[in-house]
């Protein structure tokens, strides 16, 4: 379907030549515009035929002459000019499918869009698209692609994600790959479903297609306690994450051999669930899968490391607290240790959250609720400030998951709250008070 102006820009070069709001834009230079992409995409020629239809359903061709990157100046109804499209799958281990009743219509929505993949980041699993998407991404040069894949099994693809297009939808990777595209690739494993030799199966198909696959992120199946009807799963037990480190770090061990790249990593989660050394930083090489928790708390270390390697020590009487999820506490405690002695008159505090919100088994700081911060601290000694993660917020940085509000923590536990990304400099910083 074609695009439909909301509105154009004082003064653009779409208002310019008579371009209104309503008008829909057919297509420019012959080729048709369907979304953000299309649009985005053929916009950057110099020399544009656009064919417009009119509110009236007349049409009007015109001709645009500009720079190469120069904006033609249209907003349209929604940010991908389409409705974004919504998951088909039924996964095993949908954390959206967890969710309690009555949280905010928006937490709800499943996306599968593979437009936000490249804008955004975001994982797909390709079963909401065809052929002719997959040739008009590799005619765009669309890279890279992020994709949910689970397992190349194509049969226990189907039986995990409750789509019967799940397996055949695999052939749209090497598509990909053939096409030029950079991958990047994420496996949500499950105990007794795809991990063991099926997670060997799913390695080896992977890393055949480097270097079109750049990295591989295997991350734990999160449960929560809101599973009433829905599949059993179990989490893994600390020996078997162990296991699944082994196994993973020896098919890396074969990718630097092979390729000169480790290619595929554990999360953050198989390390502190098994009680094992946080890797270093040349594991990770560029950290390639950061959004998917490999390596960041590699990288929080460091940063954390180097920022109190170069400040100068005092005399200052700082007091703060760190509230965090309970897999990450112990980590930021021993963080706090040298820095403690640097400066030696701070009192920092680390307090582990309980996650009572969705179930004690949820161990990361994202989904950390305003109600537990504030019944679990209400009563504690917290110091001049607060520090919270900007990951248990939503995008404008100032709602929980349980829709209380940075204000309402602050308000209730009378004390002012600083939200602090995932960055050992800005951590201490926000220590310091700066």
């Amino acid at each position: 379907m074609p695009v439909t102006v909301s509105s154009t820009q004082n003064g653009g070069l779409a208002q310019k030549h008579g371009v209104e709001a309503g008008d829909k834009i057919i297509s420019i230079n012959g080729n048709e515009i369907n979304d953000i992409l299309d649009y985005r995409f053929y916009e950057t020629d110099r020399r544009l035929q656009i064919l417009l239809e009119k509110s009236d359903g007349g049409r009007r061709e015109i001709t645009v002459r500009k720079g190469q990157y120069d904006s033609l100046g249209v907003e349209c109804g929604t940010y991908l000019m389409d409705r974004q499209r919504s998951c088909r799958n039924k996964c095993v281990f949908c954390f959206i499918d967890q969710l309690p009743k009555g949280m905010r219509k928006s937490l709800y929505f499943k996306d599968d869009d593979d437009r936000l993949s490249f804008l955004f980041g975001n994982y797909i699993t390709l079963t909401n698209i065809d052929e002719r998407e997959i040739e008009r991404i590799i005619k765009m040069r669309i890279s890279p692609v992020n994709i949910s894949v689970h397992t190349t099994n194509p049969e226990l693809r189907v039986k995990m994600m409750k789509n019967p297009h799940a397996g055949e939808a695999l052939r749209f990777i090497k598509m990909l790959a053939d096409g030029g595209i950079s991958l990047n690739c994420q496996i949500v494993l499950c105990p007794e479903w795809n991990d063991g030799a099926e997670l060997d199966r799913t390695l080896h198909d992977l890393t055949a297609l480097c270097p079109a696959v750049q990295s591989v992120a295997v991350v734990p199946v999160g449960l929560t306690k809101h599973r009433e009807g829905l599949e059993k799963l179990r989490m893994f037990s600390s020996d078997e994450c162990g296991k699944v480190i082994d196994q993973i770090e020896k098919f890396g061990d074969m990718c630097v051999e092979k390729f000169g790249s480790r290619i595929v990593y554990p999360s953050d989660e198989f390390y502190l669930n098994a009680g094992r050394e946080i890797r270093g930083e040349e594991f990770y090489e560029d950290y390639a899968q950061l959004e998917n928790g490999v390596g960041m708390v590699s990288l929080l270390m460091s940063e954390f490391l180097s920022a109190t390697d170069d400040e100068p020590g005092n005399d200052g009487h700082y007091r703060a607290s760190i509230a965090c999820g309970t897999s990450i506490a112990p980590i930021l405690k021993k963080l706090l240790d040298p820095a403690q002695k640097k400066w030696h008159n701070a009192n920092w505090k680390v307090y582990p959250i309980v996650n009572h919100f969705f179930g004690e088994r949820i161990t990361v700081s994202g989904l950390i609720t305003g109600h537990d911060l504030i019944e679990q601290l209400r009563e504690q000694p917290l110091g001049d400030r607060l520090l919270i993660s900007s990951s248990m917020l939503d995008s404008s940085g100032e709602v929980f998951l349980d829709d209380l509000t940075l204000e309402d923590v602050q308000k209730e536990l009378r004390i002012p709250v600083s939200v602090v990304r995932s960055d050992g400099y800005e951590l201490l910083d926000a220590l310091l008070g700066k």
